[in-house]
């Protein structure tokens, strides 16, 4: 690539990426342990699992649980449209169905999927906002947990109620419980963002304090390796 090309490519990233108007961060939250605990060895039942979560700009998600022990790998993509317009610049228009998600490969042996949804709402997503988050405005921001399993959906559903019981937020609780449709992977460039920019001014104002709230706030769970995607 031409140096005038790849200056311009860089350019058009950093125009259409996860971007906003400036407004105040939200603080991270001490959400409670669930009282609904995952159960996802029970009868037999071992091996890897697959969380999906959407919580706003995919890269801050993806970059918090890329640090979560027991996580094994964390993929940015859609959730939620069809294949035909899963791609970023037709996505970030708002008019398609999908939705800015994070899929997580985990082992249930070392974070249970309740632990993993106390640290989505604890660090990472206010399951107070509709359609957005942070600074990023838009239906492909909502905040949406989609189960993969019947134990997946039977623990969303009761942290929900839980939260929206524990007098944490002042507004109601909206993040939805959305139904599994195909997980479409994003581009090669959103994979591992902000590790491979760290000092991205968006990965500095939005992402790193949720990195830096993980570490404090679950220091058992915080894995100081970013762990790269792999596929």
């Amino acid at each position: 690539m031409k140096p005038y090309a790849a200056l311009l490519a860089a350019l058009c990233l950093a125009l259409s990426a996860c971007a906003g108007p400036a407004v105040a961060a939200e603080e991270p939250v001490d959400a409670p342990a669930a009282t609904r605990i995952a159960r996802e060895g029970a009868g037999g039942s071992k091996g890897l699992k697959t969380a999906i979560l959407a919580g706003g700009c995919f890269w801050g998600v993806e970059g918090v649980f890329s640090h979560v022990k027991g996580v094994k790998g964390a993929v940015s993509g859609y959730h939620g449209g069809n294949a035909a317009s899963a791609r970023y610049d037709v996505v970030s228009s708002g008019l398609t169905d999908h939705a800015e998600a994070v899929k997580i490969t985990y082992d249930p042996a070392l974070v249970r999927y309740d632990e993993l949804l106390r640290i989505f709402f604890s660090v990472v997503a206010d399951p107070t906002l509709k359609n957005r988050q942070g600074p990023d405005v838009g239906p492909q921001y909502r905040s949406a947990i989609v189960p993969t399993s019947a134990e997946q959906a039977a623990v969303a559903k009761a942290y929900l109620a839980q939260l929206g019981k524990s007098g944490l937020w002042n507004r109601p609780i909206v993040t939805a419980i959305e139904p599994y449709r195909a997980f479409y992977p994003a581009e090669s460039h959103h994979q591992d963002f902000m590790a491979k920019n760290p000092t991205h001014a968006y990965i500095r104002r939005w992402d790193a304090p949720k990195l830096a709230a993980l570490k404090a706030m679950f220091p058992q769970h915080y894995r100081a390796r970013f762990l790269r995607d792999a596929s």
